[in-house]
Formats: C-alpha cells, structure tokens, sequence
C-alpha cells in the first residue's frame, strides 16, 4: 500500500441534511452483544427517519425565539459535519493514537464534545433522555470535577475501545436528542438551553482546531511525515513590517455583553472595562521563518542572555534548537532523508506542516512556537511583546494585518481574570476561570481556527513552554509621547 493510501481516512462522512435519524439498539442480549454495544466491538446502528426537516425545529418555541432556534440548529448541523471533516484524512490508526500527554485522539475529541451536549444539556433538559452508553459519562469528560470522575487525560490514547464507529454512533445518538430538545422547548425552556447550547457550538470549534493541532503532532512523529492536506500550501507573500503608533491613553478592553447586538464570547473575555496604556508601536505583520532563521543562525538558541530563566533551562532539558516542526536538511535530523529530498539544496531547514514536509518558506509567518522562544527572539530584535490590552487597542489600527488568519500570537500578559469577572452558572462555571494560573494569553487566530471563531476580546491561553500549536509572535515596543507645541 503506498503512503498516500495509508494516510486516507476511511471514516464515513455523517450528516443530518433531509432528515433526522433514529439510532436503536439491536433487540435481545444476543443480538447487542453482536452489535457491541457495551463490549467494545464494532457498533450496529439501526436508523429509521423521525421527523421530515421542516416539522424538526421549533415545534413549540414562540415566536420570538423562532428564528434563533433554527439558525442554531443549522449552525449545530453545520459545526457538527465539519467536525467530521476534518478527521477524514485521518486513518481509524489515527484516530486513536495520543502522542503526548497534552494531547489527545482525535477520536476522543469527537466524543467529548458530544459528551458536552449530551452532560450540560440532553441529561438535565431533555425528559427521559437515555444516554447511549453510560461509560461514556466517565470517558468522555475532560475536567468537569462537578459532573463526576474521569478517565486521566494521559491516557485517553488507552481507550481503544469504544470503536471509532461506536464514537460516531455516539455522535447520531446525541445529534438525534439535540434536534429532540430544540423541537419540544416553549419559550421559556428555550431561553434556558440557548446559551449552553451556543456556547457547545463554540466549544466544538475549539476542540476542531485542537482535533488539527493534536493530529499533527502525532504525525509529526511518523517518520514519513505524512500530510494532513493533499494540495500544496500557497506561497507567503508578505509586506515590508512596519510600526504601527498607538498613542495609548485610558481605553477599553473586553467584551460588552450589554452592547446592542453583542454576540457571543465566552466568560474569560468579559466585563469590558477601561485600562491605561503608554503610547507604543506594534508591528504590522508577523515575525516570519527568515527573520526567526537569522535568530537562529546568530546563534538565538545557544545564548542564554535571550532567555527567561525559565526559558532557558527549558531550552537545555528540552535540547531545543529551532521551533517544533523545523527539520534540520544538512543531518536529516532521523529522518532517513526526508528532510534534504524536502527541502533540496536552496534551504538549511524543512517544516512540517499541514501540508507535510516542505522546504522552508522565508515569508511565511513562523509558527509552533512556546511563549518563551517569541520571548527570546523579541528581546534578540530589540523589541518586546505585546501585552493583551495593548494588542487589543491595537487591532483596529489601519494597516495592521495577519491578526486572525495565520498563528495565534503570545502576549506578554499572564492569564487572569478581568476586574469583575463572573464565572458561568452550573456545570460551566468551570470552563475557563479554574485554569487562571500558570498561563499566558495568545490573541488572534491560526490557520486552524474555524472561520469566525475569533473576534479582537478572544482570549486564548497556553502553558509557556507549549509549542504544538499554531502560534507565532508580533513585536511591539514603547514609544515616545509625541512632544508637546505650544502656541
């Protein structure tokens, strides 16, 4: 079997487009145990149509929330296809397979954000609701200490069973009970589910580029590198940088959930409130992998006087010498080759990305990065990152680019709370505040990120040393109050 054929999916595409599906389990102790239903083997699923699409949505929501709750079914079927999508190229091997402990199978993250809908909303909302396994409970939570025990995160590459295809059963089952709520809720049910239910669409979104990210590193692993994306990458092209004035001041920073028309954002971006900000320049564009080479070829990687001390003792244990995914082409660095028959004579380096491993690209944004190597090479250049607030300010500067389309960016500001921050209610109160600690805040978006997804108060946040995600860096630095004229 050649490379191409190994690294296709056969997954089965699912969609709810015409009609909703009744997923039954198999009569008789005998014909379950065939099904595998409970016993780890491949699932049987009997389907029969419930309701044509137009009798589906809303059968009892007034008028008022009519229009909502159609849009969020759509916006349910959509967000749920899509995450079947992207783990197409990916093999049931794949799937399952967890290459660290930060980590986690693809397979897993289809479950858990079903277990999502299926624990904040079909078991507390949906009467008679039966769940499809009750196992699932337990293997499928993540850190919801208030919805009980969990299987350990570091694990999650052990569960080889349930089956993929007991996973995507799972997934029907749930989008089935999801399609039951939203048709039996009144007005006042409905205004009880709606924010759960939106804010489970966003959380599957996060978990799709998290699905990517996590692929990615454990095929980076393989020593075929095999790409996640057949087609070729297009070629970067970017623009001289230039510094962009902020001329600072009292401004505002956050989501303003009483706005009219505010639209969604999760707790961690909210209350807006008002910050003082010197004035500072920030740069128009990314740090790209030839600016970060010549880091590197100055010997970034080998001078403690760049680093955090934290950061370089990290560097030492860690034997880093360039982002995650470059690969040195002079050694080969373990990969039979690969590496110099990628990246031919033009180039030292090779990257491993979506696209497999290709030579280096000098213009592209840089990428895979942990938050003390942006640090590093921001003091190497003579600059320094950006805080959070001053990020935000500045995104809506004229001229500023690359802000949600291309790598999340590391800001210089720890991960807390904003002053007056309130947690959600139940269950999803534990959805960001507990992990306020030990963080630093990425502003922005990546290529991986669900179109949409972002909006200038989004707070991403990640350990300092982690680096398989899609994060890069923009420089910033303090500037001078313009001098005063006097008449």
């Amino acid at each position: 079997m050649s490379r191409a054929r190994c690294r296709r999916a056969a997954g089965t595409r699912l969609a709810l487009a015409d009609i909703g599906w009744q997923l039954s389990r198999p009569s008789g102790a005998r014909a379950a145990a065939r099904a595998g239903w409970g016993d780890g083997k491949s699932a049987t699923v009997v389907a029969r149509p419930i309701l044509p699409r137009a009798d589906r949505s809303c059968l009892h929501v007034g008028s008022r929330s009519a229009a909502r709750a159609r849009d969020l079914a759509r916006r349910y079927e959509a967000v749920r296809r899509h995450t079947l999508t992207l783990a197409e190229p990916l093999s049931a091997e794949d799937q399952a397979a967890q290459s660290m402990p930060d980590a986690s199978p693809a397979k897993w993250h289809q479950a858990h954000t079903s277990w999502f809908f299926e624990a904040l909303l079909l078991r507390p909302h949906l009467p008679g609701y039966q769940p499809l396994d009750d196992s699932y409970h337990y293997l499928f939570n993540s850190y919801y200490e208030g919805l009980g025990p969990r299987h350990p995160r570091p694990q999650r590459g052990l569960l080889t069973r349930p089956s993929l295809d007991q996973v995507r059963a799972y997934r029907q089952h749930v989008d089935l009970h999801i399609h039951q709520l939203i048709a039996r809720c009144d007005d006042t049910r409905w205004a009880a589910i709606a924010p759960t239910l939106e804010l489970g669409l966003h959380h599957e979104q996060q978990h799709q580029e998290l699905l990517l990210t996590d692929a990615l590193h454990l095929l980076s692993c393989h020593p075929w590198r095999p790409a996640l994306l057949d087609s070729p990458p297009s070629p970067a092209t970017t623009g001289v940088s230039a510094w962009l004035r902020h001329e600072g001041g009292l401004v505002e920073i956050g989501h303003d959930a009483r706005a009219p028309g505010a639209g969604f954002a999760f707790d961690n971006e909210g209350p807006r409130h008002r910050v003082w900000l010197e004035p500072f320049e920030i740069a128009s564009r990314l740090v790209t992998c030839g600016e970060f080479q010549r880091f590197i070829d100055d010997g970034g990687y080998r001078e403690p006087r760049w680093w955090l001390s934290d950061g370089w003792a990290t560097v030492q244990a860690q034997a880093w010498r360039a982002p995650l995914y470059w690969v040195d082409a002079s050694d080969g660095n373990g990969d039979g080759g690969l590496g110099a028959r990628a990246s031919g004579a033009a180039s030292r380096w090779a990257v491993f990305g979506l696209h497999g491993l290709r030579p280096l690209d000098p213009a592209a944004p840089v990428m895979q990065l942990s938050f003390y190597e942006a640090a590093a090479y921001a003091e190497w250049a003579g600059a320094r990152l950006p805080s959070e607030q001053e990020w935000e300010a500045a995104s809506a500067l004229p001229g500023i680019a690359q802000l949600h389309d291309q790598a999340w960016q590391w800001t210089r500001s720890a991960y807390h709370p904003y002053p007056g921050f309130q947690p959600l209610e139940g269950a999803a109160s534990e959805y960001n505040g507990k992990f306020m600690v030990g963080q630093l805040v990425l502003r922005g978006g990546s290529v991986a990120t669900p179109p949409g997804h972002t909006r200038p108060t989004y707070r991403n946040f990640f350990p300092p040393a982690a680096r398989w995600q899609f994060t890069g860096l923009r420089l910033a630095r303090d500037a001078r109050p313009r001098a005063e004229t006097h008449a």
